[in-house]
């Protein structure tokens, strides 16, 4: 017997408790304070243990229960009401009978806690902009746990997006060392968001050592977020500091010399907890299976909350990114409309450094007038510069009687800059037996992009069946008349409410408008030329959300929501038109449901989405901002995700969705009507699941696997030859061990990513001039080869 605890009420009466995760004996110091008992243990038992958090209605024995969950312990009462804490060993269980307990109420795990294991969180903040319980949201919102990238390993934001159907994410061919286009129900977009703020560039280099979480919000976000596809938005939830220290350092190593070190560490820096700290780093150094590429990363993210009084705080967020990254345009030549299947490490450039740097500032502030009125403000500063000069391979050709890939250096540097802020305004009241919480705001949006491109005057040959390279430059240098620049500020205000209704019989009505202004203007200059101006897009909109959910059961609910999204599009259509704004409409039925106290959910819908004036690359003009439109594209299909623990032990992800996307009206030859949407596969599935032995000589070992498929996707092909993307399917594996040892928890882990080592493209960019010869050209994105990842992480 390790402690007993003498409870001062008896055991039929239920309490409140709300104690964080942390360690064992201090949760049981706080669950003996707030159940007024007296507690007597053994300070070497309890090493190394940690406690899990509890919030709810609970008897004392029920709560005990919940707070030992996973520590190796378990609580049994007695008639006389002590609850007795003993080992839980096969010995210990052939002395103790623990009794049936019957939990009233649901525990709400903290998800922010360091040792919290689960799959399926209970709250998600991207679809209200409110920390909102799932099953009370009538929207489709998946989240994808630290625990989740803990298994997988994942170290880039596409690795853990692939957990929630309807979800892509590929490299940009020919821009891929930063960018990574995320596909959400048929439309693609290369940002994404961190805590709610929009980021324009860089989600392929999004550093995943300080994210808590990922949750992804499926359907438009616009009434609260303004500039979002109306696919959905993914939304980085970064870690916060604990008021419980907390201490890992993790050592990765894996394929093509894949060295990564990270550091967590977090608690408070005043003695009355009142100033708090978290600080991440990382550093990353790597080959690549692509030959010619290495990267150097180094990043560093501290965060500061001060917490003035009970009802105020504020917090200064700061991120820097350094990254020195291998260039590499990957070229793959077309032979009668078919990729030549040459080596994945086949590289048509040469070895060429971009630079990649990022700032992000943010302070955050709320403060609460009393229980029900709160109001906070976010303000942010991104600032982003890109660097990528490079060999450019281009189309085929004969030359000295060989097929020879002609190449020029091209050299362009991308600056993002955002500046943004966000008033929001929160009430909870009543009227009439409803329950209300409103939502009023305000946010304002400054983008500064600039291109600065320059172009060698002359070019460089190499076979294309035998390359030879010829080192970082290869004689070519910047043509007089080939430097051209490109700006472009968009400023975007908008204002808008929302309401959470809770209705009479388990109803939830959610429903807000947004009012939206945009201002957008660029100017383009050529070497030699005036600065020419690019055509000014003023417009405006009012857009509204609407979703109502019927909470059958604790376990059931039914939801269904129409919503409209209005944005500005990026560039211009030849020869100096401006791309109109987009617009779109969605409706949307689902089903939710969760089992086991919110340890499994699952999430069936089904959605029909239009957008309007669709911008794609203008690829009859390549590198020259143009794009060209589609009238509209309509997305429509089923989605079922589910994630979560199906025995003590055993967790599951499992997703499907079908996503039927085409043209359905057109201005140009390309798309045409009725043509599949490019890059889209029509099928994709997912299936991931671990084990983890909680008891006997196994203890601490976990196991895992699982398949990743994606069915074939069109191309924009301008050609109408409508090559496609072949589908593929790719398998993945791990094994980790962990223990304590004293006060600290080490964990050994092994993962294996593309078990098969499957040859597969992610996406497909033809590139259509013919030459004499037959050959054309496409810029394709690699599927990673087999790698192998190890690591080790230490705790404490």
């Amino acid at each position: 017997m390790l402690l007993a605890i003498a409870p001062a009420r008896a055991e039929p009466g239920k309490q409140l408790f709300d104690i964080a995760a942390q360690p064992l004996a201090a949760g049981l110091e706080q669950f003996a304070a707030q159940s007024g008992a007296q507690m007597l243990y053994s300070e070497p038992a309890m090493a190394g243990k940690y406690s899990h958090a509890i919030k709810g209605n609970f008897t004392i024995g029920d709560a005990a229960q919940l707070l030992l969950q996973g520590s190796g312990l378990n609580a049994s009462v007695s008639k006389t009401g002590t609850v007795t804490v003993a080992a839980s060993t096969t010995e210990a269980q052939s002395t103790t009978t623990l009794p049936a307990l019957n939990v009233v109420g649901k525990a709400d795990y903290d998800a922010t806690a360091p040792y919290n294991q689960d799959y399926a969180l209970p709250n998600a903040t991207a679809g209200t902009k409110l920390d909102t319980p799932i099953m009370e949201t009538p929207l489709n919102v998946q989240v994808v746990s630290k625990q989740v990238l803990k298994d997988q390993q994942v170290t880039t934001l596409a690795q853990a997006i692939k957990n929630v159907s309807g979800v892509t994410a590929s490299a940009t061919p020919t821009d891929n060392t930063t960018a990574e286009t995320i596909t959400l129900r048929g439309f693609s977009s290369n940002t994404y968001f961190r805590n709610g703020f929009r980021l324009q560039q860089g989600s392929g280099l999004r550093e995943m050592a300080n994210v808590e979480n990922v949750e992804i919000l499926k359907g438009s976000a616009a009434i609260l977020y303004g500039l979002v596809e109306p696919g959905g938005m993914v939304n980085v939830v970064t870690k916060q500091p604990l008021a419980t220290p907390y201490y890992a350092i993790q050592q990765q190593f894996g394929s093509y010399d894949l060295f990564r070190s990270t550091i967590d560490a977090t608690g408070p820096i005043s003695k009355d907890h009142g100033l708090l700290y978290r600080l991440n780093m990382s550093y990353e150094d790597s080959g690549s299976f692509r030959d010619f590429v290495k990267n150097q990363k180094a990043y560093i993210a501290p965060v500061f909350k001060w917490e003035i009084s009970p009802r105020t705080q504020i917090s200064l967020e700061l991120e820097y990114s350094h990254d020195d990254l291998g260039v590499d345009y990957q070229m793959n030549p077309v032979y009668n409309g078919q990729l030549l299947r040459i080596p994945r490490s086949r590289n048509y450039g040469e070895l060429s450094t971009g630079k990649y740097q990022h700032y992000f500032g943010g302070l955050n502030w709320s403060h609460k007038f009393n229980d029900d009125w709160s109001i906070k403000q976010q303000i942010a500063v991104s600032q982003q510069k890109d660097n990528q000069p490079g060999v450019f391979p281009f189309t085929p050709a004969l030359a000295d009687d060989q097929i020879s890939i002609p190449r020029f250096l091209l050299a362009p540097i991308y600056e993002n800059n955002s500046y943004s802020t966000a008033l929001d305004l929160t009430g909870h009241f009543s009227t009439a037996g409803v329950k209300h919480t409103l939502l009023i705001g305000g946010d304002y949006y400054r983008t500064d992009r600039h291109v600065d491109q320059n172009q060698s005057g002359n070019f460089s040959l190499i076979d294309i069946f035998n390359p030879q390279h010829c080192g970082n430059r290869c004689g070519l240098s910047f043509g007089p008349t080939a430097h051209v620049t490109y700006r472009q500020n968009t400023d975007q205000y908008g204002l808008y409410l929302q309401d959470q209704m809770q209705l009479p019989y388990n109803l939830h009505f959610t429903g807000g408008f947004r009012y939206q202004y945009i201002h957008q203007q660029g100017v383009t200059q050529s070497f030699g030329s005036s600065p020419v101006d690019d055509p000014t897009l003023q417009a405006d909109a009012l857009t509204p959300r609407v979703g109502l959910l019927w909470q059958a059961r604790d376990w059931l609910s039914i939801y269904s929501n129409y919503t409209e999204s209005f944005g500005a599009n990026i560039g211009k259509v030849y020869p100096n038109q401006p791309v109109p704004p987009s617009s779109a409409e969605q409706w949307e039925v689902g089903a939710k449901t969760e089992f086991f106290r919110g340890r499994l959910r699952a999430t069936l819908a089904y959605y029909d989405l239009t957008k309007t004036n669709v911008a794609t690359d203008d690829n009859l003009r390549p590198n020259q901002g143009f794009s060209v439109v589609a009238g509209a594209v309509r997305s429509r299909g089923p989605e079922l995700d589910i994630q979560g623990e199906i025995l003590p032990g055993w967790n599951v992800i499992a997703t499907y969705a079908n996503t039927d996307v085409v043209t359905t009206k057109t201005f140009n030859a390309y798309p045409a009507q009725g043509d599949r949407y490019y890059g889209v596969p029509r099928n994709t599935a997912s299936f991931w699941n671990t084990y983890e032995f909680k008891n006997g000589e196994w203890q601490g070992l976990k196991v895992g696997g699982g398949i990743t498929l994606r069915d074939n996707q069109a191309t924009n092909d301008p050609s109408g030859a409508n090559m496609e993307v072949p589908g593929y399917e790719t398998v993945d594996l791990m094994a980790a061990y962990s223990r304590n040892i004293g006060k600290s928890k080490i964990c050994v882990q092994f993962n294996v990513n593309n078990l098969l080592d499957k040859y597969y493209y992610t996406y497909i960019q033809p590139y259509r001039i013919p030459s004499s010869v037959g050959y054309d050209t496409s810029y394709v994105a690699f599927g990673t080869p087999r790698t192998f990842m190890g690591s080790i992480k230490i705790e404490y």
